[in-house]
């Protein structure tokens, strides 16, 4: 079964190049925005009172995968579905970005760790009800080879 996905729009960063980008979006106090096209503005309302939502998109710039890699932040092989390495089977990548502002059919953000251009799949509110979980085991990252 495949399944085709539309960007809903497109993420805006000063990231012209995958190694300006920063690993994670916890690690990025870099400004950007995200422009919704016109047709999906509408889902917007009520998102304003939200300080962090989640972006899914497409990472664009990556091509195939290998199921072994060395992750950003360790020398050592690992399985690539317990990294947050960008070239996947199904290359979709998840960032927590703070909202500063919503006007119109624009989303102003803090934390930006994409690439200019990425297009834009999902949008969904970071709810800490429902988003934070107290983690009591991180694998491999607690014992890696760089710290």
């Amino acid at each position: 079964m495949e399944y085709t996905l539309r960007p809903i729009g497109v993420i805006h960063t000063p990231f012209k190049h995958k190694r300006d980008a920063p690993i994670q979006s916890s690690r990025s106090d870099e400004a950007g925005w995200v422009e919704v096209f016109p047709e999906f503005q509408d889902g917007l309302q009520d998102l304003e009172g939200f300080s962090h939502i989640f972006l899914l998109y497409m990472f664009h710039r990556s091509s195939g995968f290998a199921l072994r890699v060395k992750p950003f932040l360790d020398t050592s092989e690992r399985g690539l579905f317990s990294t947050r390495y960008p070239a996947r089977p199904n290359p979709i990548g998840l960032s927590v970005v703070r909202l500063r502002e919503l006007r119109d059919n624009l989303l102003y953000v803090d934390g930006v760790d994409v690439l200019d251009g990425t297009p834009l799949l999902d949008i969904k509110p970071y709810v800490p009800e429902f988003d934070v979980h107290t983690a009591t085991r991180t694998g491999w990252h607690e014992t890696r080879s760089i710290h």
